[in-house]
């Protein structure tokens, strides 16, 4: 039977945390002595990814230090085993770098800003999730030419937020914690208070600039839906839509059977069974929804910079008719990089792993969310709706004050999604009300983007070489 501390014994516990990990243990990370090198871990990840798109991992990855950041998660990984933890165990995203959060649409259609990639998840020390969105953020704004004091403010927005929106889930009832979240509305308020605090017309016309391109970015993610992703994605043939060829990025069945010499009815077969079992994954009004819904075309879609060479589909399904598109996206699921060090999960299964942290940590998750075992023998995948109003802020746009007031919704959704997973009041009472863990933290994160140019300098030099081989561009 579960335990139920009083919420005294649970901020005694948290801070107590503090005598054997002060809140200021990280700000003088160092590397291990014995640091892998970061290319022969990436070379790790490469073994179990499709060959022919290692090199647009690689491509994606050269383009600047962030993008390389995007794609190492197995290398910070490496690093954060190393850190000091305070013990506080909460469900880790992961890969909590700035650009996996995002806007979709929540099942009542309202758009809420959330955590938006769960390949990665495990339960662990909460300093690793904090730290990996963190580094992102300092190593972003180096990326966008920010001054040092503007680098520093950006991070440090990040860490505070999370350390105050910590504090205010510690006071709520356990219900409200569970359904708190981050709507458009709430995010269109906290913009026009923002703006009602500047000082000077530059200031005021900057923060009126980041609400528009905001609004503007809700109003585009309204549209990114299945009947968009029909337009962009399908074409209409012989009396019916069926996935466009668009190679390497976009390769339909009816193309990958012939290169791999399966007949039709063979890959319809495979089709047919995937799904079915992917349906008993669902819920069993959704698994009725889906019921509503056949199979009308299938492709591999090359996705992200993290994911690239680990296999992905997507499935167009069709309801009452043409006009009526269901897309759903396939994607392959490994263990996470932190199994590498951390208990392994509860989930034999990767993408049911996968599923049950995304759910557990997100404030509201897509219907359509489920898991299979492949076709190939130790393959997992996890299923999901691929365009469900989705969007997600361009970082390499963002202005010092946008980068801030995004930061400020990071840290207070990394927050809320570890209080529903783990002991809000602990945590709150590690992280105390004072600014030591902030200033720690991004102290930590200086010398981590420091490492990361130094990474990706190894890793620009190892394709030059020939070590690893590259196609940008794509």
């Amino acid at each position: 039977m579960t335990e139920h501390p009083t919420v005294a014994d649970r901020a005694a516990r948290g801070k107590a945390a503090r005598t054997d990990t002060p809140l200021t243990s990280l700000r003088e990370w160092q590397p291990a002595p014995d640091r892998p090198d970061p290319v022969a871990l990436l070379e790790e990840q490469n073994l179990t990814r499709e060959t022919d798109l290692v090199p647009v991992r690689h491509g994606r990855m050269m383009v600047s230090p962030f993008t390389f950041y995007r794609g190492a998660a197995k290398i910070m990984a490496s690093d954060l085993r190393h850190i000091p933890r305070a013990g506080l165990i909460t469900q880790l995203c992961g890969d909590a770098h700035l650009s996996n959060f995002g806007v979709y649409a929540s099942p009542e259609r309202n758009l809420l800003f959330d955590l938006n990639d769960f390949d990665e998840t495990l339960p662990g020390p909460f300093e690793y999730d904090v730290l990996r969105m963190s580094a992102s953020f300092t190593i972003a704004a180096r990326n966008n030419g920010f001054a040092a004091a503007d680098i520093r403010a950006v991070t440090l927005a990040s860490v505070r937020a999370y350390r105050e929106a910590m504090a205010e889930f510690a006071a709520m009832r356990t219900l409200d914690v569970w359904y708190a979240r981050l709507s458009e509305k709430e995010l269109v308020e906290a913009l026009g208070a923002a703006r009602g605090t500047q000082k000077g017309k530059a200031a005021r016309k900057a923060s009126k600039a980041v609400e528009k391109n905001t609004l503007r970015g809700a109003e585009k993610a309204r549209s990114r839906d299945s009947l968009q992703a029909l337009a962009k994605l399908a074409e209409f043939v012989d009396g019916r839509y069926r996935i466009v060829s668009q190679p390497p990025i976009v390769v339909p069945a009816r193309e990958m059977a012939v290169s791999l010499g399966f007949t039709p009815e063979a890959t319809e077969a495979a089709v047919r069974s995937q799904l079915q079992a992917y349906r008993e994954t669902l819920q069993a009004d959704r698994r009725q929804l889906l019921e509503r819904f056949e199979v009308v075309d299938v492709a591999h879609k090359v996705v992200g910079v993290g994911s690239v060479g680990n296999r992905a589909f997507i499935a167009l399904l069709q309801g009452r008719d043409e006009q009526d598109p269901l897309f759903l996206q396939v994607k392959e699921a490994t263990s996470s990089v932190l199994e590498d060090h951390l208990p392994v999960s509860e989930y034999e299964q990767p993408g049911e792993r996968v599923v049950q942290g995304q759910r557990l940590m997100q404030a509201a998750s897509d219907i359509f969310l489920g898991w299979t075992r492949g076709v190939q023998e130790g393959r997992f995948l996890y299923w999901r709706q691929l365009r469900d109003m989705k969007g997600s802020a361009v970082v390499e746009a963002m202005v010092p004050l946008g980068m801030t007031l995004y930061a400020n919704a990071c840290g207070w959704t990394l927050a809320r999604a570890h209080a529903r997973a783990g002991d809000p009041v602990a945590l709150a009472a590690y992280l105390g009300s004072s600014d030591k863990f902030d200033r720690s933290v991004t102290d930590f994160s200086q010398r981590y983007a420091d490492q990361n140019e130094r990474d990706y300098q190894a890793f620009l030099d190892a394709v030059r070489t020939g070590r690893l081989v590259a196609r940008a561009g794509v």
